[in-house]
């Protein structure tokens, strides 16, 4: 079931996403070459915490980190170590963050750097395509008509989505009904109406779209090794429309 969201429970979920926003932001500065994802992992714990909020991802299933950090060939779950950044890769950083009991999450893909025209390519079209999704999103619509629409531009650009890794319903729980695909068909889903509360995430490759998993159980890679990139904003359904709540 999905749930509609009280005034209070989206003012609570928009402070939360207001620390995503700033907490990328904020790493954004430190995001280059020779910085560790470790070490961008203690800035956001720091400032989460700073401001207010708690950190979504630690603990969250064993996940051992506060962001996930996913460079180059790695989708989304990277676990934050010892890997120094390079000039030329690029590096999703994935953020959940909780305050007054509700949550939001928000995630960038940052290039390090100069980088390669198509891993550029593959940045600008994975966040043009998170901002197409959401263009279906008001009351009366349906959800499919979201995960069509980015399925539909991944195509139209030659990016193939992940099947396997999907967006999802959020509030009180991080993970809540429904799972949101990155592509389907038209007309088909729930019924979106004004209260409800999603996390739209796209996430998109130049190659073929098969995944794996690494050793530590928890990132996932192209099997290919063909980069990723990952754009996420966590949004509300309002009575015209939809809000970001992953923002300023």
């Amino acid at each position: 079931m999905v749930s509609i969201k009280t005034d209070n429970e989206i003012t609570s979920m928009k402070k939360a996403g207001s620390i995503v926003y700033k907490t990328l932001r904020y790493l954004e500065k430190h995001i280059k070459p020779g910085v560790t994802t470790e070490r961008l992992n203690e800035l956001a714990e720091q400032y989460i915490i700073d401001l207010g909020g708690t950190p979504s991802f630690k603990d969250y299933n064993g996940f051992p980190k506060v962001i996930c950090t996913s460079v180059n060939e790695q989708v989304v779950h990277g676990i934050p170590g010892e890997y120094a950044l390079k000039a030329g890769d690029i590096i999703s950083i994935d953020i959940g963050v909780c305050y007054n009991g509700y949550h939001s999450d928000g995630a960038y893909t940052y290039k390090i750097g100069e980088i390669d025209k198509d891993k550029a390519y593959l940045l600008e079209h994975t966040e043009k395509a998170l901002y197409e999704g959401l263009k279906e999103i008001r009351p009366g619509k349906k959800l499919g008509d979201v995960s069509h629409r980015i399925g539909k531009y991944a195509e139209e650009h030659n990016l193939k989505v992940f099947k396997e890794l999907v967006g999802h319903g959020i509030g009180r729980k991080l993970h809540e009904e429904p799972d949101i695909p990155n592509y389907g068909e038209p007309n088909t889903g729930i019924v979106l109406k004004a209260g409800m509360t999603f996390a739209i995430e796209p996430m998109m490759t130049l190659g073929n779209g098969d995944i794996g998993c690494e050793m530590d159980g928890w990132t996932i890679i192209t099997l290919d090794n063909k980069p990723a990139a990952h754009f996420e904003h966590t949004i509300v359904v309002t009575h015209d429309g939809y809000q970001i709540l992953t923002g300023e």
